[in-house]
């Protein structure tokens, strides 16, 4: 299901608050759509409504100044994501251990481990999808439908919130600016950290500081076209590494509760270790590129 914002020619006559408008708008349909296919428990699509909550509760805190003072609406959409989150954090972390124990050598217990992941994997999802299915059912769910509506009406109503009613171009410019510096003193903050899981922390902090800056990009993208798009790229690259580096540390950590001490078990884990450690030696390459500032976004 990708994901794509088209371009408009009357960028400079648009106001942020059309912009924003265009924005809820676009992923509060995306997010209803979503709910039938999660219903229908069709591939990747739980998956996809988690991105689409996170895109829309990003959208909200980092423009909150161009809306409505409606906190409910992202706390609900930080409820959302959480019932959401257990089915896909078990698929992702089965998906990634099973392909590993898949290539285990055979003498280190392979067929055993593979089997023991299997199990895990669909007990923990049949235990997840109660959550999913109520959650996206219930009235909370609707609820926020309603609310997400009713906040991309205010932005472009007959009284919208005074920054709002700013042309797009520097207040979207602005807002791009304000969330790398906000990922730069994430990435900083990498440097101070402590070994182990300090460090660890901190770099999920900046992979999540790196994703809202991405998001943020991708609203700016109608009116600040090619340069929002390049500002877009870094910050999924710098995101994608700092994800690589959490998904092996949660691997390692489910390792630990899942393994029965044998050898097949600890070459696993000892993936994961790599994995990190891998992500880690990436990162400030693709650091030095995401960190220059974004240049000619019109603001």
């Amino acid at each position: 299901m990708p994901h794509h914002v088209p371009h408009h020619e009357d960028r400079a006559e648009r106001t942020a608050g059309a912009v924003l408008a265009a924005r809820i708008a676009e992923q509060t349909a995306r997010l209803a759509d979503l709910a039938t296919a999660v219903r229908a428990d069709e591939p990747d699509a739980v998956h996809q409504m988690r991105i689409t909550c996170r895109r829309l509760r990003s959208t909200l805190r980092v423009f909150r100044r161009l809306l409505p003072d409606d906190r409910g609406a992202a706390a609900e959409l930080a409820w959302l994501g959480g019932a959401l989150g257990r089915a896909r954090d078990c698929e992702v972390l089965g998906e990634r251990l099973l392909a590993h124990a898949r290539e285990l050598p055979a003498d280190a217990g392979r067929d055993q481990v593979v089997a023991d992941l299997v199990e895990w994997e669909r007990e923990q999802l049949r235990l997840a999808r109660p959550e999913v299915l109520a959650a996206v059912d219930g009235p909370r769910f609707a609820g926020l439908l309603v609310t997400l509506a009713g906040l991309a009406a205010a932005a472009t109503g007959p009284q919208p919130p005074g920054r709002a009613r700013r042309p797009a171009g520097p207040e979207l410019a602005r807002a791009v600016r304000r969330e790398h510096r906000r990922t730069a003193r994430r990435v900083e903050a990498v440097d101070r950290a402590g070994p182990g899981d300090d460090t660890d922390l901190a770099l999920h902090e900046a992979r999540k500081a790196a994703k809202r800056a991405r998001y943020t990009g991708e609203t700016a993208g109608p009116v600040a076209g090619p340069a929002a798009d390049r500002f877009t790229r870094r910050m999924k690259a710098l995101q994608e590494v700092l994800g690589r580096h959490q998904d092996a540390v949660v691997a390692c950590h489910a390792l630990r509760d899942l393994s029965d001490g044998g050898f097949g078990y600890g070459v696993l884990y000892g993936r994961q270790l790599a994995a990190a450690d891998r992500a880690r030696e990436e990162f400030p390459a693709i650091w030095r590129k995401a960190r220059r500032r974004p240049h000619g976004l019109g603001g």
